[in-house]
């Protein structure tokens, strides 16, 4: 599954030592088209990255005021928000084509924590960069 993670902008500079402590515990999740691989609302503590097929991010799914967010496809992620928080899920994201995923759970990122502290914060910083990156996309597609 490491071979997953290569080019995840995430992952970056995260050394093997590091990612094999990330996928100790990780799953390999297989998704149909159409299938809601997680639902706004639900509690969760496991973010996914997509290696292969195309996933929707929705806002309100099913309902008059659904918004879509984003199209994400491969090497791209979703549900790092559990990583930093745990509150519930903050959109729908639905398989456009069928995917496979990795999914890695928030206690792994936390043994990264307490194992190897530079390569979490090196992590971290990532998430950062990258939630920064998908606040700007917003913004352009919603506001300006």
């Amino acid at each position: 599954m490491e071979k997953f993670l290569e080019g995840v902008p995430i992952f970056a500079g995260i050394d093997d030592g590091a990612l094999e402590l990330l996928l100790a515990t990780a799953r390999r999740v297989e998704a149909e088209a159409g299938e809601l691989i997680v639902r706004e609302g639900d509690s969760s503590n496991e973010m996914f990255v997509i290696g292969e097929g195309e996933v929707r991010v929705w806002k309100h799914h099913g309902t008059p005021g659904q918004v879509e967010l984003a199209v994400l496809g491969q090497k791209d992620f979703f549900g790092e928000m559990c990583m930093l928080e745990t509150l519930p899920r903050a959109a729908t994201v639905e398989a456009l084509t069928a995917c496979t995923l990795v999914g890695v759970k928030s206690s792994a990122f936390y043994r990264l924590y307490q194992a190897r502290p530079e390569q979490h914060a090196i992590l971290i910083l990532n998430l950062a960069r990258d939630l920064s990156r998908r606040i700007r996309a917003l913004h352009l597609r919603f506001v300006v």
